[in-house]
């Protein structure tokens, strides 16, 4: 099914997003270039890499029912059942935390439940077992026929469609840079950079698991390993979904700087690294180095608020 016939043209996502300079003396003292590849500016309710990931799985799905799993608070759940509604398929969302399907829906999950999506609430250990055979039968016996797209949405598909973000930064940056969370918009941008270009990962979360998993969707995406692409893990303030006064005091100085707003649980972390890495001296000299601004204020990670409530 085309995208004509799925609906995803009349979106008009704004694609390629713009590739924006942002003049900052902490890059510029070191003869180096930072632009912003505004990802977020690509459809108003499937932003950044939501768009990138979830578009290749919906024309896979082709009109039927999308099973997907995520947080209280899930980016992931919101724009799925965003998708949903604009394009007229039944979504229905695994939640972690059975408790909570006894309070009323916080914001995040009431946007979902008014977008359509039927949302089923699991306990926390059948959250973590969610991708075992018998959870998934169970899930599938339940709700009937559907596609299930894993958390975050980062499977082999998204890679894909990931790749279109290298491409549109061939020749433009020597460094591309994005904050990581499950590693599919970075297995994909690595893979569609150029030869002499390299993707720089920023992970979220605390572990050092990331690098196994980017492999691991490169492979099932590209048959094997692909591009050039590095991880920092300094840059995670604690780990997923955790800010510190010193994070949110960054984020607030870019902001005032560049009247852009930072969203502060992957974007600013990502800028934050980025600054810290010019200052020691990582990119070259008349290098350019661009980061990747996946999201915006009021949108989260799963499972935690939404980051401009602090």
């Amino acid at each position: 099914m085309d995208d004509e016939t799925l609906g995803l043209s009349r979106l008009r996502p704004v694609l390629p997003s713009p590739l924006q300079p942002a003049e900052d003396e902490r890059f510029a003292r070191h003869r180096v270039t930072l632009l912003l590849k505004r990802d977020d500016l690509i459809h108003p309710d499937l932003p950044g890499n939501k768009w990138r990931k979830l578009a290749p799985n919906l024309r896979a799905a082709a009109g039927r029912t999308v099973l997907t799993f995520g947080g209280a608070y899930s980016n992931h759940l919101r724009a799925t059942a965003a998708a949903g509604r604009l394009l007229g398929f039944p979504t229905v969302g695994v939640v972690r935390g059975d408790e909570l399907a006894r309070r009323p829906l916080n914001p995040s999950l009431a946007r979902c439940a008014a977008d359509g999506m039927r949302l089923h609430f699991v306990d926390r250990a059948t959250y973590r077992a969610k991708t075992s055979p018998s959870v998934l039968e169970g899930l599938l016996s339940l709700f009937g026929e559907c596609v299930v797209i894993p958390e975050g949405g980062s499977n082999a598909l998204a890679a894909q469609g990931c790749t279109e973000l290298g491409r549109e930064l061939r020749g433009r940056s020597g460094t591309v840079a994005v904050a990581c969370g499950t590693g599919g918009t970075l297995a994909g941008l690595a893979a569609g950079l150029g030869p002499r270009q390299r993707a720089l990962g920023v992970p979220v979360l605390r572990g050092g698991f990331l690098g196994a998993a980017v492999r691991d969707l490169q492979r099932e995406a590209f048959g094997a390993p692909v591009g050039r692409w590095s991880l920092d893990d300094r840059f995670h303030f604690g780990g997923y979904a955790r800010t510190t006064p010193e994070l949110h005091a960054f984020a607030d100085d870019f902001e005032d700087r560049h009247g852009l707003p930072v969203e502060r649980l992957y974007v600013a972390k990502l800028l934050y690294g980025l600054t810290v890495l010019a200052g020691e001296g990582a990119f070259a000299p008349g290098s350019t180095v661009t980061a990747v601004v996946t999201g915006r204020p009021g949108t989260a990670g799963d499972g935690q608020p939404p980051s401009d409530s602090r």
